[in-house]
């Protein structure tokens, strides 16, 4: 995997602004792993493909992350400011384990994790309760009590709710909690961390502020779309300092 540079990154946020979350995850490394496959990259853990996403969203923009997010009690709007070390739960391995095994009392399952593709097919499911039975389907390979074979739909929950928290546990890097506090209330909350929608939200700032440098700089010097991003971001701003101070 590689960096992006500023007119494959603008490319990009161009493209997805339309495009599903899980599109926009898929894009993004597929620009920066040229050598990698739609279909494995499509195939990774969703904690895989976040592992990557983590780590191309440090090289564009830095170790340091900055979000917001709202009290539930008070309603008090917090800045939390954190590094890409606290988000990082484990080093994870980026060839995917085709199968995992639970063995609980009389049952036993095998599954695998969900990934981007699970993503997809569950999409056009708006209820939480039906979306989620179509990804167990899609992830639980087989099960049997006894040693014979069981439907998905006669698992009793205590073993479903295993499996569930099993997948979490064999992919952390899916569901990263926050702790936070408010200082207003003392309130206290976990709040997952996305990096998808995090990634693209600073992508999506950057991409105006660039469009307005190149804008500025092109009114004023005649140039280039693609001379203006190929220049460092240092450069052009000391361009853009020079125009305003005319």
């Amino acid at each position: 995997m590689r960096s992006l540079s500023a007119s494959e990154l603008l490319n990009i946020w161009e493209w997805g602004r339309n495009q599903p979350s899980y599109s926009r995850a898929i894009r993004l490394l597929a620009t920066a792993c040229p050598e990698t496959s739609i279909d494995k990259l499509t195939q990774l853990s969703l904690g895989q493909r976040d592992a990557m996403l983590l780590t191309l969203r440090e090289w564009i923009f830095g170790s340091q992350l900055v979000s917001q997010v709202t009290c539930p009690s008070c309603g008090e709007d917090l800045e939390l400011n954190f590094d890409v070390a606290d988000m990082r739960v484990a080093s994870l391995s980026l060839e995917p384990v085709e199968k995992y095994s639970l063995e609980l009392a009389d049952y036993e399952v095998s599954f695998r994790l969900p990934n981007s593709l699970d993503l997809m097919a569950i999409a056009e499911h708006k209820q939480l309760d039906i979306a989620q039975e179509v990804l167990l389907e899609r992830c639980i390979l087989g099960a049997a009590c006894n040693g014979k074979l069981l439907p998905l739909d006669q698992l009793p929950s205590h073993v479903i709710d295993a499996v569930i928290a099993q997948m979490a546990q064999a992919d952390p890097q899916a569901n990263v909690p926050l702790d936070v506090s408010c200082p207003a209330c003392n309130h206290q909350w976990q709040s997952l961390f996305d990096i998808v929608s995090f990634f693209w939200a600073e992508i999506n700032a950057w991409a105006f502020r660039v469009l307005r440098e190149v804008h500025i700089l092109a009114s004023a010097y005649g140039w280039r779309e693609a001379d203006i991003l190929a220049m460092s971001p240092r450069r052009r701003q000391l361009y853009l300092e020079m125009v305003v101070g005319r």
